[in-house]
């Protein structure tokens, strides 16, 4: 985990939940990161990717996702 630096920009503070398959909807059992902030970056219904790194994890963004999130960033 690297935390803080530059180029980084905060969006806020997510909840992340283990969803467990059977349980309030869930096909299969996933992680759920709840922040309304990332809908601005990857709409309902894309897909995109997630890898490791140590002390967490990356969302890999698309071409379309990536102007979202560089066009956010020039807001702040």
């Amino acid at each position: 985990m690297s935390g803080p630096g530059e180029g980084k920009i905060k969006i806020g503070k997510a909840d992340v939940y283990i969803h467990l398959k059977g349980k309030s909807g869930a096909n299969v059992t996933h992680l759920d990161i709840e922040l309304p902030e990332l809908n601005d970056i990857i709409k309902p219904g894309e897909n995109s990717y997630v890898g490791a790194k140590k002390g967490g994890v990356f969302i890999g963004l698309k071409k379309e996702m990536i102007l979202r999130a560089e066009k956010r960033a020039k807001k702040k």
